[in-house]
């Protein structure tokens, strides 16, 4: 079987984000282990490091943009030049890798925000599987957006924002993904697109799992008449240490010696993503809410993530000197072992999905900070659905930061919120085992591959 897999390439192609590109290397991963020769096909911005990956190969697909361009657009407008340029090398490629491989190349698994890979597949007939990055419950309103629309709900007015979405419960209008963007419509019709097209693939691979989001997968099961394969989580079911290396940003290690010095549970960890960005003011209000609470904290501030600041610089003199330690501030960190580390009693997060998974893989209650798109439909579900964290609901202060962090770490729900957590995280790591639910759904994956790799062979 093993041999008869090496015999098939896989093609993969991640949308150009750090929140992309981990889950598909990691789904590459998967693969590879599975028997299957990989490719991986990238834009030229934000390329991965192919050393890290000796055991694939690598093709660069030109994007044709400008550093001013990858410098000024938002994420929205770069994925939609992506979906115009990439569409002519993308053929060029296919036409002379098809005619030139000894292998069989059963399918092409593209990022369900790169659409344009629909029509290039097609017009080779290559069964295209699309890799969904975020959760299924997001996805699920994601799929409503005409809908949405129809029924007033979107654009998202700040009038209705309480109010609450009859069809998604327990969804607010506030909890409706949307995106700053310099042209509102863009994000819109970028979902309502990538929704459209993964409804036409061969298949929708997911990183999450069967337990975490079954009314979700369930529904989608209705909605749509393609398999759906939740495999999740992706970074579980590599062997440890083997998927360290798909961050675009170094990890600071040293962190891990001054965790080592705090005691159980007592640490906050906080991060925000590779994307968000939180103004000087916020900025210090966290610092201060974070001081006042008394807990030790470990806080990521990458560069960018304060707007118009380097690093540290806004903090008051003396600021860090009154911490008297408690503090611990890195560029960027090795986040899955901090989340795993038994210091850690909270994770701060915008609640991207990979963040919200790997968070719920370890067991480490959250507070909810969503900044935007999909993350604020994982906040709400983390919140009120799972009940394994606390939204910062309010208005981003010192004292609403404090009283959150003691909610969550030693106020009168936290023992609740603790213990789904824990349950949340054996239910994460049962579906991996023989005969778990992710574990089931990676087989049939595979098997419904060769199925497709052998039946195109008979046909030649």
């Amino acid at each position: 079987m093993e041999e008869q897999k090496k015999e098939h390439r896989l093609l993969l192609m991640p949308s150009p984000l750090q929140g992309h590109i981990t889950p598909l290397l990691h789904l590459a991963q998967i693969l590879f282990s599975k028997g299957f020769s990989i490719t991986i096909l990238h834009t030229l911005y934000n390329s991965p490091d192919p050393t890290s990956y000796p055991q694939f190969s690598f093709h660069a697909i030109p994007d044709g943009l400008s550093e001013s361009e990858t410098a000024t657009l938002d994420a929205v407008n770069l994925t939609d030049l992506i979906n115009i340029r990439c569409v002519h090398p993308l053929k060029e490629y296919l036409l002379s890798l098809l005619s030139n491989s000894l292998q069989s190349v059963p399918c092409f698994i593209s990022d369900a925000a790169l659409h344009f890979t629909r029509s290039v597949c097609d017009e080779f007939k290559l069964p295209r599987l699309v890799l969904r990055t975020g959760g299924a419950s997001s996805f699920l309103v994601f799929a409503s957006f005409p809908l949405l629309r129809e029924k007033g709900y979107l654009p998202v007015q700040e009038s209705r924002l309480e109010e609450s979405v009859v069809d998604f419960p327990p969804l607010k209008v506030k909890d409706l993904p949307k995106y700053q963007s310099n042209d509102p419509e863009a994000f819109y019709n970028l979902v309502c697109r990538f929704v459209e097209d993964c409804k036409a693939s061969s298949g929708i691979i997911w990183n999450t799992f069967e337990e975490l989001e079954s009314s979700a997968l369930t529904k989608l099961r209705q909605d749509f008449s393609i398999p759906i394969y939740p495999i999740g989580p992706f970074h579980k079911l590599l062997l440890t240490g083997s998927a360290s290396s798909a961050s675009l940003l170094t990890p600071d290690k040293s962190c891990m010696s001054w965790l080592d010095r705090q005691e159980h549970k007592s640490v906050v960890y906080v991060s925000f993503g590779s994307i968000a960005s939180i103004s000087e003011d916020e900025f210090l209000e966290i610092a201060w809410g974070l001081s006042d609470s008394q807990q030790p904290f470990l806080w990521v501030i990458r560069p960018g993530l304060i707007r118009d600041s380097e690093w540290l610089e806004a903090l008051p003199s003396g600021f860090l000197e009154n911490l008297g330690g408690r503090g611990y501030f890195v560029k960027w960190a090795p986040q899955e072992q901090v989340l795993s580390h038994p210091a850690v009693g909270a994770f701060w997060t915008h609640n991207g999905w990979n963040s919200t998974l790997e968070s719920i893989c370890e067991g480490v209650p959250m507070i909810c900070m969503p900044c935007f798109a999909d993350q604020k439909v994982n906040a709400k579900f983390a919140s009120s659905v799972w009940k394994v964290g606390v939204q910062l609901e309010n208005k981003l202060e010192r004292g609403e930061v404090e009283r959150t962090i003691q909610k969550v770490m030693v106020g009168d729900g936290a023992k609740e919120i603790r213990e789904n957590a824990l349950n949340l995280k054996e239910k994460a790591s049962a579906c991996l085992r023989e005969g778990g639910s992710s574990h089931c759904f990676l087989d049939s994956l595979v098997s419904d591959i060769l199925s497709v790799a052998s039946s195109a062979s008979s046909d030649h």
